[in-house]
């Protein structure tokens, strides 16, 4: 077997994404209408180090409750409606999708997956107090599955963002959002942060420092929020493990993005209405042990390079198939999600210093980072 094809079979028995947006879900739709512009993206990060946005003096039963009490009038549904060909054959506007997605500030803007609201013709959120409103699409970035919305509206319930830096490994979290388009408002789940810094690639998307949750999470929550006990949004319910193999379905197993991931993302879209994105030219796979082995690489751990995107940074800067990243900037990449989280914080132009393993020698290359013109890393 070829080393990418070796790669492209391991990335299927690992796992098999599943987007939770709503197929059939059931919703009123009123007309779209023009918004207004948005606040600074000081707006997003205005929230952490306040003290608790509720009391959590009580035991668990009593805080999740003032927990929910506090934020689910702030979690809509979010009514996809798109156009398909009717009995006449002439198109008309049919609902093809809910999910969830979540207040943010006074001015209404909302923060949701962009699979929610992907090829949408007219969208509608529904508040819980029964209140609807045409929303206006104010960015999508398709490439790590977020999207900004915007309401206009008077005394918009709000929820407060918080960090998912310190998230411990068995703390207990709350996902609230619109599943299976049930009747009645957000349905409420609780669980445990089973694990972080995940990475997945469902359809053209790249998701990386993931919380794994056992929060039970279903078609329609795509786009809630996942909640601290402190009432803050610590991330963004978004898909589940699917069938691990034929016959055998992953249990107990969602992931939600993590809200230092989405902040400064959504921050941009606010801003400028998209996300530019930094990249290097690569494809990559993380070098686990079994890569390793199956691959003949060292045993180190990193990303390994696949391949080198002719003309690009990469290719610039001498990077080849094989190599594997140990360290940018002295960061040591301790885990898959790493690299990206220190891109994340960068743009086109900035310059970094990689630590490379290439065969059993150790190598210092510098590369400036471009502008990412799609999908590749």
């Amino acid at each position: 077997m070829t080393y990418e094809r070796k790669r492209r079979y391991l990335g299927v028995l690992l796992l098999t994404a599943v987007l939770l947006c709503s197929a059939c879900s059931p919703a009123s739709l009123v007309t779209t209408s023009s918004a207004a512009a948005g606040p600074s993206s000081a707006a997003l990060t205005e929230t952490e180090g306040r003290t608790p946005a509720v009391d959590t003096t009580g035991n668990v039963r009593t805080i999740v409750e003032e927990v929910v009490k506090q934020v689910r009038p702030a979690v809509v549904q979010v009514a996809n409606e798109q156009f398909w060909q009717g009995p006449s054959g002439d198109p008309v506007l049919v609902p093809l999708g809910a999910g969830s997605g979540f207040i943010i500030d006074a001015a209404g803007h909302i923060i949701t997956n962009n699979h929610v609201v992907a090829e949408a013709e007219r969208l509608t959120v529904a508040l819980q107090d029964g209140r609807s409103f045409a929303a206006k699409i104010i960015g999508r970035d398709p490439r790590t599955d977020l999207a900004v919305l915007k309401i206009e509206g008077d005394d918009l319930p709000t929820v407060a963002l918080g960090t998912s830096e310190d998230l411990a490994i068995g703390q207990w979290v709350i996902a609230i959002g619109n599943a299976l388009g049930l009747p009645g408002g957000p349905t409420v789940t609780v669980g445990v942060v089973s694990a972080v810094g995940r990475t997945a690639r469902p359809d053209a998307t790249f998701l990386f420092d993931l919380i794994q949750t056992d929060a039970a999470i279903n078609p329609g929550n795509s786009g809630g929020p996942l909640i601290d006990l402190d009432g803050r949004v610590v991330g963004i319910n978004t898909l589940t493990a699917g069938l691990i193999r034929p016959g055998f379905q992953a249990q107990g197993i969602g992931f939600a993005i993590a809200i230092d991931t989405a902040k400064p993302l959504a921050a941009q879209i606010i801003e400028n209405g998209e996300v530019v994105h930094p990249y290097i030219g690569v494809g990559l796979d993380y070098n686990s042990p079994t890569f390793a082995i199956q691959n003949e690489l060292p045993n180190v751990a990193g990303p390994v390079i696949l391949r080198v995107e002719e003309g690009g940074p990469a290719a610039k800067a001498g990077l080849q198939p094989r190599d594997i990243i140990i360290a940018v900037n002295s960061d040591e990449l301790v885990d898959e999600s790493t690299l990206y989280r220190i891109l994340s914080r960068l743009k086109p132009g900035d310059r970094l210093a990689l630590n490379v393993l290439r065969g059993e020698k150790q190598v210092e290359i510098k590369l400036t980072l471009g502008e990412s013109p799609n999908s590749i890393q």
